[in-house]
């Protein structure tokens, strides 16, 4: 069916993904009557639920924490009227012309069609590919130090990585743990000179420098790492901080990706090469990745599609 909000059971609007960008989407699509329809995904709230505290959000004078902003966000975006709905899309059949409604299959088999979509599905922790991550995923290998860092009270762990999120993943589990080792593949931090300084300020943690985990060793967990140096680290815990990969597999090869699988959309736009379809928030912005651009972000998409649908 043509025209907006095409057949009967055509829905105007999906969103996929429910972070920052996700909701903030929702809020500007409920307030156009683009009636939207939000998938959370497999990680309600994204991102942020794995953060403690947030100082950088505005509007929140004492700051708040990643799911208490989330809780609101969402809160905020059901009371204007979204359909917010759990599933998480498996796989997608985009109209490349924009001449019939986009196909969504949602992980219970079902599928929904839909005029506009906007894709918000974020990103996700990188691993560095050794198959004792697997062995040990829940068992001392994580990737989020403030989701799981309580486990380790008093005990020693490794953060693996020399950027921001490293060090910051590094000063958070110094004040819960006895020894805090950061492991990096270089002779320098990649992190900003504030993150370097108050890293080296605290006395349990060290850093080993031009080193790299070459697998772990324990028998009902994680009790330590083999090393590239030759040396075999005691410790209770790996945590992994050494970048993210944008969620974008199951929407190619119909859109148009960079090298590392962030979705290109055409600035300043939100649109992406596909009619109808729009990118925000983390999975199409390998720069800034905060909450703040993608709530932007995530507004901008909303009016995209509204401009879309009222022109088709």
């Amino acid at each position: 069916g043509g025209g907006a909000g095409g057949g009967p059971n055509i829905m105007k609007t999906v969103i996929i993904g429910s972070g920052p960008a996700g909701y903030t989407a929702a809020i500007y699509a409920s307030r156009s009557g683009l009636e939207p329809v939000l998938y959370e995904g497999n990680q309600p709230g994204g991102q942020l639920t794995q953060t403690t505290e947030i100082d950088n959000f505005p509007g929140y004078p004492e700051g708040t924490t990643g799911n208490e902003l989330m809780d609101d966000l969402r809160a905020q975006a059901e009371r204007l009227g979204t359909d917010i709905r759990m599933g998480t899309i498996t796989a997608v059949d985009f109209s490349m012309d924009g001449s019939s409604p986009h196909r969504l299959t949602i992980d219970d088999g079902t599928t929904i069609e839909a005029d506009t979509v906007i894709i918000s599905t974020g990103a996700s922790a990188k691993y560095l590919g050794l198959d004792d991550e697997k062995k040990y995923q829940g068992m001392g290998v994580s990737a989020c130090a403030t989701c799981d860092g309580f486990f380790y009270r008093k005990k020693t762990v490794a953060v693996v990585g020399g950027g921001d999120t490293a060090c910051e993943e590094a000063q958070y589990l110094a004040g819960l743990c006895k020894k805090v080792y950061m492991i990096v593949r270089r002779d320098v931090l990649r992190a900003s000179e504030a993150m370097q300084k108050k890293v080296m300020e605290t006395e349990n943690i060290e850093i080993l420098w031009n080193t790299q985990v070459r697998g772990l060793y324990g028998t009902d967990g994680v009790e330590g790492a083999h090393l590239s140096t030759g040396v075999d680290l005691p410790i209770d815990g790996l945590f992994l901080a050494i970048g993210h990969h944008p969620n974008s597999d199951i929407f190619r090869p119909a859109l148009e990706c960079d090298a590392e699988g962030y979705i290109i959309v055409k600035h300043p736009t939100t649109e992406t090469n596909t009619p109808g379809v729009f990118a925000c928030g983390d999975v199409a912005d390998p720069i800034y990745r905060q909450a703040i651009s993608a709530a932007g972000s995530g507004c901008h998409a909303a009016m995209d599609a509204r401009k879309y649908l009222s022109e088709k």
